[in-house]
């Protein structure tokens, strides 16, 4: 093989990155109708029990609670997807100015961003459907470490063009 072979080689291997943007799009597609289907089925469950009571709200605000989860989750992916094809296949994608990614670090910049909405939303399902008992203190310490680690992490590793 010549020499001026093996960079080509090497520079097309990026097209092997569009295995992880199909497979992250296509578990956000997954996670997302999935959200939608669990939306339907909490807010039948609630309608045909007949019964309204505050124990039903509860129930029903804990279960949007986990959906909102999904949503999030659906939406991780469908940024690493989006950020994955922007960085590897096509820069040039139609996107919001808030959603373009130009560096990896971009791309993580996003999916941390969307990691800390995450925990918070983890955080409240559980306060929410907190039954007086277990202690939520450890958790919630320990939600609140990650996030002020990923803030930290966040602001303390920006680009140099101040992004």
């Amino acid at each position: 093989m010549s020499r001026n072979k093996f960079p080509k080689i090497i520079a097309g291997g990026r097209f092997f990155i569009i295995i992880a943007v199909l497979c992250s799009f296509l578990a956000a597609i997954v996670i997302l109708i999935y959200g939608g289907f669990l939306t339907f089925h909490s807010i039948t469950q609630i309608i045909t029990q007949g019964e309204v009571s505050s124990k039903m709200g509860k129930k029903l605000v804990v279960s949007m609670i986990e959906v909102i989860d999904l949503f999030l989750l659906g939406t991780v992916f469908y940024i690493t997807s989006l950020g994955l094809y922007e960085l590897f296949i096509d820069e040039h994608i139609e996107v919001p100015k808030w959603l373009e990614i130009r560096t990896i670090d971009d791309l993580k910049a996003r999916l941390i961003s969307v990691v800390v909405v995450v925990l918070g939303v983890v955080f409240l399902g559980q306060a929410v459907s907190w039954d007086g008992e277990t202690n939520l203190l450890p958790f919630g310490a320990s939600v609140g470490l990650v996030i002020a680690s990923l803030t930290f992490f966040l602001n303390t590793h920006r680009d140099p063009r101040g992004h």
